[in-house]
């Protein structure tokens, strides 16, 4: 049997993930679930895979994940000294779906012990992509990309030299306001914004799609994972959400992944790797869907992506800034402190100011110093929204 860990086991990628696990529970011996604030959702899975231990990232919550946890043998523990624990706990994969920077400390602390990592928490590797991948050759561990784009490039790479690629498309679907007037978008609402055409997702994820953030930062992802220049890196608007990427090589071909717009694709190649088994989801009818759409992302409505190739030149820890600023953003956003169309504009004057931190910015790249530049990040990016209410 496989020893597994879950991380961020409540959200959608962790419950498509055992979604799979379930339907072969005799291949898989369950270590680690962590979870938020769904308790019940957590103890529930934890109980039903009869984990080692379940996590909350919230240590008030500890109480009453013991609760729901009594009589089923699952240990309970809370906060983040707790999920790094988990972590370091011998497993042969690990999915890590924390959202946002919170999941970079367990991810590198899990690579420490020569784990498989699937990573489908895009914001490790833009904070810290040469962190992790120093620490992952340093240990000997392996790391599986779970966005469906990259899974898709990881894919059409394979077999493939690298120094033969002169081009790496990644998709995205436009999310809730690829058709609206762009007059209107100052006004969207948080409801409107968390409501994507094609992927079921949570509501943080949904809204970075709808804004582009989401892709901003799979292009630092890209950059960063398979090595290549930025401009070797182009994004097309696919409103289907059917082919997930595309790679170019130098005689001129191009490779495309298809699949459904369902996340079991990605995930159970990086579950089943290096070999393919079946999956649960649906076979595409290229004769029934009849046509493919594509056309360039339009800058002004999706100004995110001007600001990801301003962070990949600024180099540095400037992606660490760059996903701080974001989130801060984003959380301004959900609380109706800022409008839709702030994010970007908040996001851009906080990677300004930390622009002249350089001292900081330059330092060797550390737990530490990541963790450093988030939180001025987050700081200068709290500034920022805060002007623009004044």
């Amino acid at each position: 049997m496989r020893k597994v860990s879950i991380f961020g086991a409540t959200g959608s990628i962790g419950q498509n993930t055992i979604d799979l696990i379930r339907r072969a529970p005799d291949a898989y011996d369950v270590v680690a679930l962590t979870g938020g604030a769904n308790i019940a959702r957590l103890a529930a899975d934890a109980a039903a895979l009869r984990a080692d231990v379940a996590v909350t990232a919230y240590e008030d919550r500890l109480p009453d994940l013991r609760a729901a946890l009594a009589g089923t043998g699952v240990e309970a523990a809370a906060g983040q000294a707790a999920l790094v624990e988990a972590a370091a706990r011998p497993a042969d994969w690990i999915m890590s779906a924390i959202v946002g920077a919170a999941g970079l400390a367990p991810g590198l602390e899990a690579l420490k012990h020569g784990t498989t990592l699937a990573l489908a928490n895009k914001e490790s590797l833009v904070c810290a992509g040469a962190l992790l991948l120093e620490t992952a050759g340093q240990y000997g561990a392996r790391l599986l990309p779970v966005d469906s784009e990259h899974s898709a490039v990881f894919q059409g790479l394979a077999g493939e030299d690298i120094d033969a690629v002169e081009r790496i498309i990644i998709t995205a679907s436009g999310g809730a306001f690829r058709d609206w007037p762009l007059e209107d978008l100052p006004d969207a609402s948080l409801a409107q914004a968390s409501s994507h055409p094609n992927w079921d997702m949570g509501q943080r994820i949904t809204i970075d799609s709808a804004s582009m953030f989401n892709k901003a930062l799979e292009v630092i992802e890209t950059r960063e994972y398979f090595g290549v220049r930025p401009e070797q890196i182009e994004v097309l608007v696919h409103p289907e959400s059917l082919v997930h990427a595309l790679v170019g090589f130098n005689d001129g071909a191009l490779m495309a992944h298809l699949g459904a717009p369902d996340m079991r694709h990605a995930i159970g190649y990086a579950l089943h790797w290096p070999e393919r088994q079946d999956l649960p989801v649906e076979r595409l009818d290229l004769a029934r869907i009849g046509q493919l759409n594509f056309r360039a992302p339009d800058p002004a409505r999706y100004p995110a992506l001007h600001l990801a190739y301003e962070v990949m030149e600024r180099g540095g820890m400037m992606g660490a800034a760059f996903n701080a600023a974001k989130e801060q953003a984003l959380d301004d956003f959900i609380a109706g402190r800022i409008r839709f169309t702030d994010m970007a504009a908040v996001t851009e004057t906080a990677l300004e100011r930390m622009s002249a931190e350089r001292d900081l910015i330059d330092a060797a790249m550390t737990l530490d110093n990541v963790t450093r530049v988030d939180h001025l990040a987050r700081q200068q990016a709290a500034r920022a929204a805060e002007e623009r209410i004044g």
